[in-house]
């Protein structure tokens, strides 16, 4: 019952996060779009969570920013979705500029959700027919399959590497600190019903 009860729990943490349209796909698109999007969500929250004054921010000196991570991960949605037959709407050369520019955090914050809200529309669009279309990325031939996975993954590199750029900055993720917020109200009503 208490695996259940934990398993329940985390599906309320990720369900805001992992919301998916009525007409997303099933299948293996289904499964990374999903998978792309809970990084996605997450990676938005976050974003929201670093104060404006923190976007400028970096570990080291030849490191992109927390702004610039965000930014790179705007870049990399419209770059790898553009191989899925997408348009971008900007030229290749911008978006592979687009990391090494500052900007307003709002304005990265609203780049991020239309790159999210983009990859899942062109993830969305592209048939399981052409799953093993091959293109090609930078020099590497895979197929579409492939760079849905491509696609997902880099969501979730650059989720890693935003959360340690916030934990660095005293930041607890949003949906960390809603979990340890149940925890503390579960503990409070437990100790109060003794």
């Amino acid at each position: 019952m208490r695996k259940l009860m934990m398993a329940l729990a985390l599906c309320s943490l990720l369900a805001p996060v992992v919301a998916l349209a009525d007409d997303a796909p099933t299948g293996v698109r289904g499964e990374i779009l999903a998978s792309m999007m809970d990084a996605g969500g997450k990676i938005q929250e976050l974003a929201g969570a670093v104060p404006d004054a923190k976007y400028n921010w970096k570990p080291g000196k030849d490191v992109r920013s927390a702004g610039q991570v965000y930014l790179h991960v705007v870049a990399a949605n419209y770059l790898f979705t553009s191989m899925l037959g997408a348009q971008p709407p900007m030229t290749m050369d911008e978006l592979m500029k687009l990391d090494t520019q500052t900007m307003e955090p709002a304005k990265i914050r609203q780049m991020l959700k239309e790159s999210y809200a983009a990859a899942s529309k062109a993830l969305t669009a592209m048939p399981d027919s052409e799953l093993e279309t091959q293109v090609e990325l930078f020099g590497m031939k895979m197929t579409k399959r492939a760079m849905l996975i491509v696609l997902a993954s880099h969501s979730h590199e650059h989720l890693g590497q935003s959360i340690a750029y916030a934990r660095s900055n005293g930041i607890v993720p949003p949906w960390t600190a809603r979990e340890q917020a149940a925890q503390k109200a579960k503990s409070a009503e437990q100790k109060g019903g003794k």
